[in-house]
């Protein structure tokens, strides 16, 4: 279900949160992520990991909420959209406590009822054709300064359905329109490279018409200083121009020393006691965010 509630005017941006604080965001995204996954014992943890800064920089420094609109198009990231809300008063505590309970608008893998982004999947590679849609309409009812949002992620890009909405976006010049791919290269099967070959990622998508920028994906720094220059490619009037696409390189082990080698990056185990290491562990990494 698509929630098609009209945003409010845009306003003036609000002064950009200072890096430090972005990083610490960053952080307590994953610190949530644990803390939500540690009463199941395993869950879509990798994916808050790999994502984190890129959900930091969208929703601590670019994001007007009830103004622009998000897209979670891999479901199972819904978790870190629900960590970003949550710091960033979007979502109440009392809420969050019950991600992936029996009966929760919290679930563990996003649905058209999912609480937090205007649209989560729950079939993958589905996401962009949304965001699409609400570029393109947004721009047809006179609202071109609203601007869309959407995660992928890299499997995805075996869909051919992205394709698809890629050309389309591409053609209909939806420069309001900026894709985070986040390109951890893992998927249920295994790596992403050892089942379908997927690069050269960047030019696929400028083929189709979009402006492509690579980046450490863990650099939280270099996503929000790149959202901001895409703010600036549309024409202010019509928001025509090339949407753009941030090919965020990550991993799914980022930011907790704590895990093990053989650590399934798409699907984790946490057992209490490694789960009481990883909150100590970004306990201490807040802690020296805070010096």
């Amino acid at each position: 279900m698509i929630r098609l509630s009209t945003p409010e005017p845009p306003s003036a941006p609000s002064p950009p949160p200072r890096v430090t604080d972005l990083r610490r965001l960053a952080t307590t995204i994953r610190l949530r992520a644990v803390e939500m996954v540690a009463p199941q014992g395993f869950g879509y943890l990798g994916q808050a990991l790999s994502a984190a800064e890129q959900y930091a920089a969208v929703y601590g420094a670019a994001l007007r909420p009830g103004t622009d609109r998000v897209v979670c198009s891999p479901a199972h990231y819904v978790i870190a959209a629900y960590a970003a809300a949550a710091e960033m008063g979007l979502l109440d505590e009392e809420t969050l406590k019950t991600y992936g309970q029996n009966g929760s608008s919290l679930e563990a893998i996003g649905t058209e009822r999912s609480k937090v982004p205007d649209y989560t999947c729950g079939s993958l590679g589905q996401g962009l054709s949304a965001a699409a849609g609400f570029a393109l309409a947004d721009r047809l009812l006179g609202r071109p300064g609203v601007r869309t949002f959407a995660f992928l992620s890299d499997g995805e890009m075996q869909e051919g359905q992205v394709w698809e909405a890629a050309m389309f976006a591409g053609h209909q010049r939806l420069g309001r329109l900026t894709v985070l791919l986040d390109a951890n290269n893992s998927q249920v099967d295994g790596p992403v490279d050892t089942i379908t070959t997927i690069e050269p990622i960047a030019a696929k998508w400028q083929a189709f018409g979009w402006n492509a920028v690579e980046l450490d994906g863990h650099d939280v720094t270099a996503i929000a200083a790149a959202l901001a220059d895409t703010a600036q490619a549309a024409e202010p009037a019509s928001g025509h121009g090339r949407p753009q696409v941030l090919i965020c390189r990550t991993s799914t082990r980022h930011g907790l020393d704590c895990l093990p080698p053989d650590a399934d990056g798409h699907f984790i185990k946490l057992p209490a006691g490694l789960a009481a290491a990883a909150i100590a562990e970004l306990t201490e990494e807040l802690a020296r965010h805070d010096i």
